[in-house]
């Protein structure tokens, strides 16, 4: 009885939570699964819809605040506000929609951090980003299909540093904007939460997507806020414009470097992952 006593004492026992165990590293049986493929279409779906409903924000807001063109006014149009509202708003509801079969990833950087947090197999991981990239870049081009004039007058809405910042300004708001959101999206799908506050309705996509709307109220100015490689990749590859292209590697490096901060500041520092495991190996039996 004592001995039970000093092993819950100790937090090893009498968890009202699980969590789910490490994912493998490469599992070739996902392959032979639909789950695996339904999977990657819903990534691929949700990341042409996100690119398609935000480009078309980014545009056309461009569109009415040109002075140049008749009857548009300065002041009107949705606004750098809106412009980070159609962005986690989208987010919140394709998460929403997609969380119970893909995870609702749309994001490579998201799905990078996952993967080092062995949340997700390598070959889902590389699946994902395939999915989401092609996505994007299908997203973007039926917002070109549409509005192919005002796309490339208005920039296509491709990601690109803005004037009077350094790469170096750029790269850490990427990584900086990144990390929040990694961060939010780990926090929010917490086994440990979910049971701490299972008194309490958390529906994760809604931090997740406020997450994004907050990073992106910091960051247009800049960068016009990426954390996110798809939506950079896909609407460079559309414009082909030179600019995005110079600037491509700062919306590639910064996300991945800031979900790898995250994942490794949720995982070790918050979870004590780095802890558990000199514990455990200090209590066997073989050392």
């Amino acid at each position: 009885m004592a001995k039970d006593d000093a092993t819950a004492a100790r937090g090893f026992s009498g968890k009202d939570y699980h969590d789910p165990p490490p994912a493998p590293l490469f599992d070739a049986a996902e392959l032979g699964k639909w789950s695996f493929y339904r999977a990657i279409i819903a990534e691929f779906i949700a990341t042409l819809l996100f690119l398609y409903v935000t480009i078309l924000t980014v545009i056309g807001y461009s569109s009415q605040t040109d002075t140049d063109k008749p009857g548009a006014d300065a002041c009107d149009g949705v606004g750098i506000l809106g412009i980070a509202w159609a962005f986690g708003g989208m987010i919140f509801v394709l998460v929403y929609c997609t969380a119970g079969i893909s995870g609702g990833h749309i994001n490579p950087a998201v799905t990078f951090g996952l993967f080092l947090a062995r949340k997700v197999s390598l070959v889902r991981a590389v699946a994902y980003m395939v999915a989401q990239c092609l996505g994007a870049v299908c997203g973007t081009g039926l917002v070109k299909a549409f509005q192919k004039a005002y796309y490339h007058k208005y920039g296509g809405g491709a990601n690109q540093l803005a004037l009077g910042y350094s790469k170096g300004t750029g790269l850490g708001a990427e990584i900086v904007g990144t990390f929040i959101l990694v961060y939010t999206v780990f926090s929010a799908t917490d086994p440990k939460r979910s049971a701490r506050d299972s008194h309490v309705p958390v529906l994760a996509p809604l931090p997740i997507g406020f997450a994004v709307f907050m990073v992106h109220l910091a960051t247009i100015p800049i960068t016009g806020t990426g954390i996110n490689p798809a939506r950079s990749f896909g609407p460079a590859v559309i414009l082909n414009h030179e600019k995005p292209w110079n600037d491509q590697w700062i919306f590639w490096v910064g996300p991945f470097v800031g979900a790898a901060i995250a994942a490794f500041y949720h995982q070790f520092i918050l979870r004590a992952g780095a802890v558990k495991a000199l514990g455990s190996f200090r209590s066997s039996p073989s050392v």
